[in-house]
């Protein structure tokens, strides 16, 4: 987890870029599928821009340009296009400044609901009070008259316009001049048509047909409050699928104790620097990345991780900005700092990826960018067939069934489908300690067939350790231990590590050993504690002619486990039998277990001999394995299996993985893996085991069925309802949509999608179950 986690560097602000660097701007104004496709075409013009992203949800638009493209270049060509645009950086990407902006614009929204809801209600009263309760018609007439009637719903109705609703005739309207139409254009020309029929109807009747002679303010005052609430809905929904960027923000405290001048002062943790020592008392959160050089504790890393039990850290362990210190005061050194820290980064990586589109999103570019124009179309083919073949009156039908139609059809729920379910799923992921680097692999993932995985480090710990110590009679455990580690203490090989290792953390205190020589390829001789002390493999100990054959029935039983025995001979006798190997992760079973459950095929490429790859793989149930391969030949190996079962993941930890993460179609990174393999990932799992894998893949596909769900709704709701709001219905049973109901079901269809998409936020994957 101490590993850094790098992602490209962002442009300063207005600055120029380096050849293939990002920049991202906050782009204001946009409210349907439309507007988003719309600046994208913007920037994309712009010479220098290789690809423009803009994400509805996010309000955002990740551009990746060439040298001398400018910030400054790219507002202007977003102004251009009818809309607000800021650089971001990273001082200002989560500044107090921005949140506050999010703030005033909900609270905005609010105001204009309550003051078009507050004009509104009387103006429904007095039209729809007429029709729908009996003996208000009546009564309006013998008190204030009809005629008068109309004249006060044409003032409500005008201040609702004038103020609350101006905001879609300002921006609407230019919009549809620039032929540009958006969701804007169509309640402005909805609203703007019921009204200006009514002010005809209500101030020169004689221009209209006596049959036609009817006013629809309420229609107009109402669409616009409608709107304004699903506005407003959706403005705190949004707000709530960013969350966990923003929780994940506040993990970091703002001040620490440091150690200055010999004294210990509080600072900000934006003025420390690597090198200095902080101290961390129980119960507060970690400031900056560092190692413990005093104390002893336990640290809850849930927020990075995803794991419940709190890690124990002693003297040389890593710490990471955000966790909690929970029992032990600890002393550190900071080793991080910043935009350095694993946990900014982190946050990096989580918006990259929900600023990334998914393929999908593709198909819904496509139909969105001729879907505002085809609106305007059919409710223009509806006018007129209603106009030429509808009943009297004519124009009243025409006229409020085009209303109908513009209305039912604006395409925010289709802007909000994808980004808002990739928001909240990468977010809730990257709590579950799985970070998204590229937002196409949420995708990939959920279509893979394979899991193809690296086995040290991966499978196992990575380190090997001491498993068996078998003594032969009349030997003592405790001596024999004692004297071999003290001859193994003098050998770097791995297994004589892990001896040592084994020694020291029973307590044992190792005497120095003399004489020691290396016997190449068999094994060591040494003196200690007055003793002949020699440790190799079978083939040492039949050249020093001293039988093993004691231990064949361990031997059988080791070489099932994937073990391979050395031995130890005290003065030519043989003493013990020896195994080391790297252990198996706890949870990898489990997690392979899932993944079968999941449908997926599991082989294990190692570069260990076949013999211990397929004891391995009996223990965990892995269908198959391909042994003895260099980092090269994973690479064979991944395109052969991709070949033969199609998409494949591949899980792997060390720089002999990166070549083979980058071949897969999906590369999943272990986090406490190197640098290189974690760059070469669309996938990092922070927790360190396999059980981040299926907790990959299951938020993967939670959030593609989600996207699916919502885009259904979308489309499948537009599709539907625009023929009844066009009056398809009214020759059968003489059915037709009011645009009071179009209104409302449009705004609630948006209020429906982000909604949906927040349930990702309690997904709980299989092995958090």
């Amino acid at each position: 987890m101490d590993q850094a986690l790098r992602t490209p560097d962002r442009a300063p602000l207005g600055g120029d870029t380096a050849a293939g660097a990002a920049i991202d701007l906050s782009v204001q104004g946009m409210t349907c599928a439309s507007c988003v496709g719309r600046v994208e075409r913007a920037l994309a013009a712009v010479p220098g821009v290789a690809r423009a992203n803009v994400n509805l949800a996010t309000e955002q638009a990740h551009i990746q340009a060439e040298a001398g493209v400018t910030g400054d270049l790219l507002v202007q060509a977003v102004a251009k296009a009818g809309y607000e645009a800021q650089v971001l950086s990273d001082d200002n990407r989560h500044s107090d400044e921005a949140e506050a902006r999010h703030d005033a614009e909900a609270d905005a929204l609010r105001k204009a609901l309550w003051l078009a809801a507050l004009l509104t209600l009387p103006v429904f009263i007095l039209e729809m009070g007429s029709h729908l309760i009996p003996g208000v018609h009546r009564l309006l007439a013998n008190t204030i008259g009809m005629q008068n009637s109309w004249y006060l719903q044409f003032v409500l109705t005008t201040v609702v316009l004038l103020l609350p609703g101006r905001r879609f005739f300002t921006v609407g309207i230019p919009a549809l001049l620039r032929r540009a139409p958006d969701m804007n254009s169509l309640v402005a020309l909805g609203a703007g048509a019921a009204y200006a029929y009514s002010v005809v109807a209500t101030f020169f009747p004689f221009l209209l047909p006596p049959s036609a002679i009817n006013v629809y303010y309420e229609a107009a005052a109402v669409i616009v409050t409608l709107i304004l609430l699903g506005r407003w809905l959706e403005a705190g929904a949004k707000g709530r699928t960013s969350e966990a960027i923003k929780r994940l923000m506040k993990l970091q405290p703002d001040t620490a104790r440091v150690l200055r001048d010999g004294q210990w002062t509080d600072a900000s943790v934006s003025s420390l620097s690597r090198g200095e020592t902080v101290a961390l008392r129980p119960g507060e959160r970690v400031p900056v990345d560092g190692i413990v050089i005093e104390g002893s504790s336990y640290i809850d890393e849930s927020m990075i991780s995803g794991e419940p039990v709190p890690a124990q850290k002693n003297e040389g362990a890593s710490v990471v900005a955000g966790t909690v210190n929970q029992s032990g005061a600890l002393t550190l050194k900071v080793t991080k700092t910043g935009a350095d820290t694993v946990l900014a980064q982190i946050i990096r990586m989580v918006e990259q990826a929900q600023a990334d589109k998914l393929p999908i999103q593709a198909v819904v570019d496509r139909i969105t960018m001729w879907f505002v124009p085809a609106v305007m179309a059919a409710a223009a083919v509806t006018f007129l067939v209603w106009l030429l073949i509808g009943p009297t009156p004519a124009l009243t039908f025409a006229l409020v069934n085009a209303v109908a139609v513009l209305i039912i059809a604006c395409p925010c729920a289709m802007g909000l489908a994808t980004p808002t379910s990739i928001m909240v799923g990468t977010g809730r992921a990257a709590q579950l300690g799985v970070l998204f680097r590229k937002g196409d692999a949420l995708q990939a993932l959920r279509d893979a067939r394979v899991v193809a995985v690296d086995k040290t480090g991966t499978l196992t710990e990575g380190k090997p350790a001491l498993t068996d110590f078998i003594t032969a009679a009349g030997f003592d455990r405790t001596s024999v231990l004692r004297q071999v580690a003290a001859v193994e203490a003098r050998s770097e090989h791995p297994i004589a590590q892990a001896i040592v290792q084994a020694a020291q953390q029973e307590g044992l205190s190792l005497a120095p050993a003399t004489a020691f020589s290396t016997q190449t390829g068999a094994g060591i001789v040494a003196q200690t504690e007055g003793v002949l002390v020699q440790v190799g493999a079978e083939r040492y100990m039949r050249s020093l002619n001293i039988d093993v054959a004691v231990f064949s029935t361990e031997v059988q039983r080791l070489s099932e486990e994937g073990k391979t025995p050395v031995y130890a001979a005290i003065d030519g006798q043989l003493a013990a039998m020896i195994a080391v190997s790297d252990p198996i992760k706890t949870s990898t079973a489990q997690a392979i277990q899932a993944m079968h459950g999941m449908g997926l095929k599991v082989v294990m490429v190692t570069g260990d001999s076949r013999r211990t790859g397929e004891a391995i793989a009996r223990q965990l149930g892995i269908d198959e394995v391909i042994a003895e391969v260099m980092p090269d030949g994973k690479v064979e190996a991944i395109n052969t299996l991709k070949q033969r079962y199609g998409m494949l993941a591949f899980v792997g930890d060390g720089i002999n993985d990166a070549p083979a993460l980058a071949a897969a179609d999906i590369g999943i990174a272990i986090g406490t893996g190197t640098d290189i393999a974690m760059e070469a990932a669309d996938v990092v799992l922070m927790s360190g085991d396999m059980g981040g894998v299926t907790a990959a893949i299951d938020i993967s596909r939670a959030t593609l069925a989600n996207i699916r769900q919502n885009l259904f709704w979308a489309f499948a709701y537009n599709t539907a309802l625009i023929p009844i709001a066009a009056g398809v219905l009214y020759p059968i049973n003489g059915v037709l949509l009011s645009p009071i109901f179009a209104a409302g079901a449009m705004a609630m269809s948006s209020v429906f999608v982000v909604g949906n998409a927040l349930r990702l936020k309690r997904f709980v994957p299989h092995r958090h179950t």
